[in-house]
């Protein structure tokens, strides 16, 4: 919305800045943030309210976790996707196709996760959603998009797949990227789904790889810093960096009260969301194998959870003590804080590598 007040800066000079994708940026961050702090008080106290006994927790998880958790609201994730839809929506050109795609899919997935969280509360168990209905629901909202990414990319390299540490290395998938780019979305949010199990421990993560793409998408727009770092330009898709600060700057305040002891989790409300958008943002930059680098940590979850359930039903013996694996590390002795600092760490390295692809080739 702001970003039309560039278009007065041909009359007043101080009106250019408008037009400059990495102010916008700051912009996005800072507004997020500052709604956050404003209404998110409010908004724990009202979830707090209506749901009474809060979320209801795993009674084989970590016996602290009944003492420490029990009793906090869920559905934080409400307050991280008004802010940052929200700023989202006030700063970045909203002509832009692959903004509403990005929304699109966050809103949808959000729906999802809120309806998830809140048949959870009522029925005061673990039991939500139907999981094959929700999961059909995701793939339709994945492939929709991933067609329109499709759609809105040049040629055909619309359908390609790129990978990373190669040079000019893309296959073409032609119409089976559109069930690619749905599942790249669909594994991205329920990926970051199962790592939300510890005060702090998905959030941090989810601003890292969020504002690696920033970077990204940043890069991949712009046809000169595309060709540097011989990168196959995405011409577009730098306006998603404004996406990217917007969720860096909801989050950052959704951590302020989600640091432990949390006063509210974000739920599948927030996960859902959150993960989706990083993967419609990485399909959209055509850099979908480099998620899986950066966001290794919600990979090495995932695994961990399909590691676990397989080997239960093959042997009838559990590989870990506990899946996802952060609560494996609590049954050895690690604490809470131990497990989501040192998984922070993690992340900030895979951040790393996953950056060195775009000059690495």
């Amino acid at each position: 919305m702001l970003y039309f007040l560039g278009q007065l800066g041909d009359t007043l000079a101080a009106f250019n800045v408008f037009r400059y994708i990495t102010f916008r940026t700051a912009g996005a961050v800072i507004t997020a943030l500052f709604f956050v702090f404003m209404f998110g008080p409010g908004m724990i106290a009202l979830l707090r309210l209506k749901q009474g006994r809060g979320q209801p927790i795993r009674e084989d998880g970590p016996q602290g976790h009944l003492l420490t958790k029990k009793g906090t609201p869920t559905m934080g994730g409400l307050m991280i996707l008004s802010g940052a839809v929200i700023s989202t929506l006030l700063w970045s050109n909203l002509s832009n196709g692959y903004v509403w795609v990005v929304l699109f899919v966050t809103i949808g997935f959000g729906a999802i996760g809120f309806y998830d969280d809140y048949l959870k509360v009522k029925r005061m168990s673990h039991k939500g959603f139907g999981s094959k209905q929700r999961l059909a629901i995701e793939v339709v909202i994945g492939c929709i998009a991933a067609f329109a990414i499709s759609q809105l990319a040049s040629g055909a390299y619309g359908t390609s797949l790129q990978f990373p540490f190669v040079k000019d290395l893309a296959i073409n998938l032609g119409y089976f990227y559109i069930l690619f780019g749905g599942f790249v979305m669909v594994a991205a949010g329920n990926s970051v789904n199962l790592t939300d199990g510890l005060d702090g421990l998905a959030i941090v993560p989810v601003m890292v790889a969020a504002a690696c793409f920033g970077f990204i998408a940043y890069l991949v727009g712009s046809q000169n810093y595309a060709d540097y770092l011989f990168l196959n330009p995405v011409p577009g898709t730098a306006e998603l960096a404004v996406v990217c600060g917007a969720l860096i700057g909801a989050g950052l305040g959704f951590l302020w009260f989600n640091a432990p002891p949390a006063q509210i989790f974000m739920g599948d409300t927030g996960s859902l969301a959150l993960g989706g958008a990083l993967g419609t943002i990485a399909v959209a930059t055509k850099h979908e194998i480099v998620l899986a680098i950066i966001g290794g940590l919600f990979v090495l979850e995932t695994v961990s959870v399909i590691v676990q359930v397989t080997s239960f039903r093959l042997t009838g013996k559990r590989v870990f003590r506990m899946a996802p694996i952060h609560h494996h590390f609590e049954h050895l002795g690690w604490t809470e804080s131990q497990v989501v600092i040192r998984f922070w760490i993690i992340s900030f390295v895979l951040a790393l590598i996953g950056l060195s692809s775009l000059k690495l080739r």
